[in-house]
């Protein structure tokens, strides 16, 4: 294998979660795209059922999501009296900031032959994938789950079944120059217990 275990750890530490405010406006090359798709579609996946979907939005299809989601927002909160102009807002010009926007799903296996759990961590781990693909090509991303996204009345607009989960969305753009953010994390330690004997 070509790759090191330097770079792979490099890769791994360098990911972040970059939000569309610090997007350039840049559209990103088709074909970046087509490859986070790509790697995301080899996560592991238990039984092989592959229970990731994914909607690609880009160009006039941003301003389509951006419509649905805010109006469907506004339909929903309108009903349950807790309408908010400014989160109508956000939902209506937030898509609008990024390249593309990558909804993410999972497809319920039909036979439910396994826990419904290990489908959403399967395609958690494309997400992951998706992730390390965009930082390797100094591509931004992150992965909201704001507004609609537990909204059942959302599925049949990305065409999802009743069983299936909209997990929320990947906003990607190419970051503005020298917009690159630094990681902080714990130290392991305090997260890992070890048994040896």
């Amino acid at each position: 294998m070509n790759i090191t275990p330097e770079q792979a750890n490099e890769l791994i530490r360098k990911r972040r979660s970059i939000y569309p405010a610090l997007y350039s406006g840049e559209t990103v090359d088709q074909q970046i795209i087509e490859q986070m798709l790509e790697n995301a579609n080899w996560a592991p996946t238990h039984a092989l059922t592959e229970p990731w979907r994914f909607t690609v939005f880009s160009g006039a299809g941003l301003q389509k999501l951006a419509d649905f989601q805010s109006e469907l927002y506004k339909e929903l909160s309108s009903a349950e009296d807790n309408f908010d102009q400014i989160k109508y807002q956000k939902l209506k010009d937030k898509p609008l900031q990024c390249s593309h926007i990558i909804a993410i799903a999972m497809s319920r296996d039909p036979k439910q032959k396994i826990p419904e759990i290990e489908e959403v961590e399967a395609t958690a781990c494309a997400v992951q994938n998706m992730y390390l693909t965009a930082t390797a090509y100094g591509v931004g991303c992150y992965w909201g789950t704001g507004g609609i996204t537990y909204k059942k009345e959302a599925k049949p607009f990305f065409g999802l079944n009743e069983e299936d989960k909209l997990l929320g969305f990947l906003y990607v753009g190419t970051p503005t120059e020298g917009k690159w953010p630094e990681g902080r994390r714990g130290p392991i330690d305090a997260k890992v217990k070890w048994i040896n004997d």
